[in-house]
């Protein structure tokens, strides 16, 4: 089985109770652990497999939180980082269907130092990004493109979620859009939710977003579709693949466990590479993918909601 380290931000969710989706009215809020990254080790390493993660977090107790969580969950966090600056938060709201909406009061996630000696041990294992707050600027995008090109160097098999969140990039999208790019090109699987690959294609059209992002270079794209399934789509071969049906009380991390499950099975595989171009495979694996996002959104907040193994593949 091969590990997988997942590079970017974990932070603080505080999640606003009884007010649906208008944050200015909230009077009560409940602490979740939270980031995309973060979430997805979590995923793995729920399933049985090797979730790594690499972030900073803050030496303050809300650090600590994250960190004890993550190793509750069987997360190796020996490259995790902590800083003096406070840890990250985000302030969730929640629809009556699930759906959530994120403001941002960023910190510690931004300080990530690159290590150099990590390189090795992405030889011949995947690696995550997960890029919510990666692209912003300062210490953490610069260890986020090294890491990257890293991956490369050492025949990682690749992964890249945009994560796209509005509130970091309102008027920047075009940048958002341009920094995602190298990102596309050189990953062997992309996951985009369907607001995620209309903004980076420029398109409306689910087969045209598909086409112009191959175009680009993903070789496997996945783009999530909530309760109807994922569009599954390699160059010439695509399919939505149907969830299973549930009542969603909050949608957080629900992408984050998509892509930890199929990350997980693709590293108990002996040649990670060779899923890239078998579609029935794929396509097995992603339908048991759905079965984890569905199962996550039963519950409130990501990481207490993701499920084990005999949930997903029982």
């Amino acid at each position: 089985m091969k590990s997988i380290y997942c590079i970017g931000e974990l932070l603080i969710d505080f999640v606003a109770e009884g007010q649906g989706n208008d944050l200015s009215k909230a009077n009560t809020f409940v602490k979740k652990p939270g980031g995309a990254p973060a979430n997805v080790a979590c995923a793995i390493s729920k399933l049985g497999g090797k979730g790594k993660f690499i972030g900073s977090v803050g030496r303050d107790p809300f650090g600590t939180f994250l960190l004890d969580v993550l190793k509750e969950n069987n997360v190796d966090v020996s490259l995790a980082q902590r800083c003096k600056t406070f840890t990250t938060l985000a302030f969730v709201s929640l629809a009556e269907d699930g759906e959530r909406d994120f403001v941002f009061s960023r910190g510690a996630d931004k300080k990530l130092k690159y290590d150099s000696s990590v390189k090795k041990d992405f030889k011949g294992n995947m690696v995550h990004l997960g890029a919510a707050t990666a692209l912003l600027g300062g210490d953490l995008e610069e260890a986020y493109g090294r890491y990257f090109f890293d991956a490369l160097t050492q025949d990682s098999f690749i992964s890249f979620d945009p994560n796209y969140r509005g509130d970091l990039w309102r008027d920047a999208e075009e940048t958002f859009v341009k920094k995602c790019m190298p990102f596309i090109e050189k990953s062997h699987l992309c996951k985009f939710s369907l607001e995620e690959a209309q903004l980076l294609s420029g398109k409306k059209d689910l087969e045209a977003c598909c086409d112009f992002l191959h175009d680009v270079g993903a070789r496997v794209i996945t783009i999530t579709l909530g309760g109807r399934g994922t569009l599954l789509s390699t160059d010439g071969v695509r399919k939505t693949i149907p969830s299973i049906p549930v009542t969603p009380l909050d949608t957080t991390g629900a992408g984050d466990a998509f892509i930890g499950c199929l990350l997980y099975q693709i590293s108990t595989l002996d040649k990670t590479s060779a899923v890239l171009d078998d579609f029935e495979v794929l396509t097995k694996m992603v339908e048991k993918a759905n079965v984890a996002g569905a199962i996550t959104t039963t519950g409130f907040g990501a990481i207490p909601s993701l499920p084990g193994y005999e949930q997903v593949f029982g």
